[in-house]
């Protein structure tokens, strides 16, 4: 890094009145307290409760075009937009920024389209590969083909005794679970069309998926490929920016370019798992269908729906449960910050917080707002890389 500025105080941490920098990309980290900034002169850092640009790192010759974090440490996969040498677009770094330390260099054949970091791996995604690194030896475990994969779809679970990845497969709406602990590969055929976003659980046992088409989302359990619930976002095509999942499993968030953000009640649960404390039931390692209690919400459905077998599937379907209207003018990708508070960043530097009712649903309520940075609009309806 080529020097660090001190966060100036404005609005939320962040002075955005002398501020026209190019926004490529926003991510957050693994426990969703962080999300870091790529742009096109540096990277930044926010924490989210409170509020508050937490570091700037300016680049004299060029900025990032991905910023990684691995949870609140100091160490970010960074790769660049290209001007500099340095950090250039097929090139991982691996950097430890509190000790100002290069811990390792990684050269591609093609552009990276993404880099997802846990405690043991980083996965480092191509349009057509995926490739899997130890980090303790820093050496390549897995080379992993895909389909055409512009998006960089990839997803890593962060508990500390099991080790899960998902990314599609080389055949359309597929996708391949490696269980890495137990060394067992799944494949999952979750859509008819290609995959277009997907989320795990934090220990990996369940999967979250959309496809191009952008109307229904998938849950499955990664042990056995099972469909565990499906739910409706809508019935015209759509582009699903991201899929969170709430801390206990109760909550699924959607976001996309329609400008709803959508909640979900979820029925699945982990066997012997206790839903108002968020432990999960690793060791059994098994799924259920079982509904959450009665004080928790439903999905909102059809008057219809008791005709299912006899009308179309869509009569069936389950709706969202809460939704929060969003500006059409840029992508957001979300997060859970409690059980019933949601956080969005969008790539026109905005920041939201809202909450919903968990017994009525209905329409969200905005606890917060912030504007942190003020890109240039050249940039602010660009998709993440």
């Amino acid at each position: 890094m080529t020097s660090q500025v001190s966060p100036s105080q404005g609005a939320g941490g962040s002075d955005v009145e002398d501020e026209d920098v190019e926004l490529f990309s926003v991510n957050w980290n693994q426990d969703h307290s962080c999300f870091s900034a790529a742009t096109a002169n540096g990277l930044r850092m926010f924490s989210c409760k409170p509020f508050k640009e937490q570091l700037r790192r300016i680049q004299e010759d060029g900025g990032f075009r991905i910023v990684e974090m691995l949870f609140r440490t100091n160490i970010f996969g960074l790769v660049g937009q290209g001007a500099d040498k340095q950090y250039q677009q097929n090139k991982l770094t691996i950097w430890d920024d509190c000790r100002n330390v290069l811990i390792g260099d990684f050269s591609f054949k093609s552009n990276i389209r993404a880099v997802k970091l846990s405690k043991d791996y980083f996965v480092v995604a191509l349009e057509h590969e995926i490739h899997v690194y130890s980090f303790k030896t820093l050496k390549l475990i897995h080379l992993i083909d895909t389909t055409s994969n512009p998006k960089g779809l990839c997803c890593l679970s962060h508990h500390a005794d099991i080790s899960v990845m998902a990314c599609p497969w080389t055949r359309q709406g597929i996708v391949r679970v490696e269980h890495f602990g137990s060394k067992e590969t799944k494949f999952i055929t979750a859509h008819d069309s290609n995959i277009s976003c997907m989320t795990l659980t934090v220990d990996g046992l369940l999967l979250t998926t959309a496809s191009v088409r952008g109307t229904l989302i998938r849950i499955f359990n990664t042990m056995d490929g099972a469909c565990l619930q499906e739910v409706r976002r809508g019935v015209d095509k759509a582009e699903i920016y991201s899929i969170a999942l709430s801390p206990n499993l109760q909550w699924l968030a959607v976001s996309s370019d329609k400008g709803t953000m959508h909640i979900f009640s979820l029925r699945v649960r982990p066997r012997g798992k206790d839903a108002s404390n968020g432990k999960s039931a690793i060791a059994g390692r098994q799924m259920d269908r079982s509904y959450s209690s009665g004080s928790v919400g439903s999905n909102a459905s059809s008057s219809l729906s008791f005709m299912k077998g006899i009308l179309p599937k869509y009569f069936s379907s389950e709706w969202s449960f809460a939704q929060f209207r969003l500006p059409e003018v840029t992508r957001y990708i979300t997060a859970f910050g409690d059980q019933t508070t949601v956080m969005m960043i969008g790539l026109d530097g905005s920041f939201y917080r809202c909450s919903f009712d968990p017994v009525n649903g209905g329409k969200m309520v905005l606890d917060e707002f912030i504007r942190f940075m003020k890109p240039s609009m050249s940039r602010s309806r660009t998709p993440n890389t």
